[in-house]
């Protein structure tokens, strides 16, 4: 299967129950994702999985307990999902300025520069900085950077793991994409298909599982 780029983070898995997808996860896999924490006027809260190594896959949804938020729409389009969704993914670059420099000479522009935070369900804060598109959106096969600076990065939380053993993507224009990819210095399968979407797959207690 095709190698996982060496700086791989974590996937995002989006959904607008999160509860009901952290079940379905739990039934697939054979291991129960940990709560990961709340994300504080955005409206969500993920729970997470160890995908082997310093690697994660999140799984992200609506927070039933903020009602109300202090930014919309919430990120990942979860607002507007129909379905659970392999939404996109994150590469560490702990030299996130340089990184985002050198992606704009090449011809593709990840974004600005923002501040993020939670806290775990212990009550330690994490902080990390990342980027995001003009657009806002972060959706895609294209990922987003992400620098966790001094803070404890999730997979060191003794995560309930599986392992990734493949991520690859699909998209109209594969030539297109690959360029995006090469400017950010990502490695990432792309074949053709007629949408965009990445497809990862797990090996779990319960045997394989695709993810897309």
């Amino acid at each position: 299967m095709p190698a996982v780029d060496p700086d791989f983070d974590h996937l995002v898995y989006a959904t607008a129950d999160l509860a009901a997808t952290v079940r379905r996860f739990a039934e697939l896999t054979g291991i129960t994702p940990a709560e990961g924490g709340r994300h504080v006027g955005r409206g969500t809260r993920n729970f997470l999985a160890g995908l082997g190594g310093r690697r994660y896959l999140e799984i992200i949804g609506p927070d039933p307990d903020q009602p109300t938020r202090t930014r919309a729409p919430r990120p990942f389009g979860i607002d507007d999902l129909s379905t659970t969704a392999l939404v996109t993914w994150a590469v560490r670059a702990t030299d996130l300025e340089e990184r985002v420099s050198k992606a704009r000479t090449a011809g593709y522009d990840p974004g600005s520069i923002g501040l993020l935070s939670r806290r775990t369900p212990a009550g330690d804060l994490l902080q990390w900085r990342l980027t995001t598109p003009a657009s806002g959106d972060r959706q895609g096969i294209v990922p987003f950077l992400i620098d966790w600076g001094t803070t404890t990065h999730p997979a060191d939380a003794n995560l309930p793991a599986v392992d990734l053993t493949s991520l690859i993507a699909t998209h109209p224009d594969p030539a297109a994409a690959e360029s995006r990819l090469a400017a950010l210095g990502v490695t990432l399968p792309v074949r053709p298909g007629a949408e965009e979407s990445l497809t990862a797959t797990l090996q779990t207690p319960h045997g394989w599982v695709t993810l897309t």
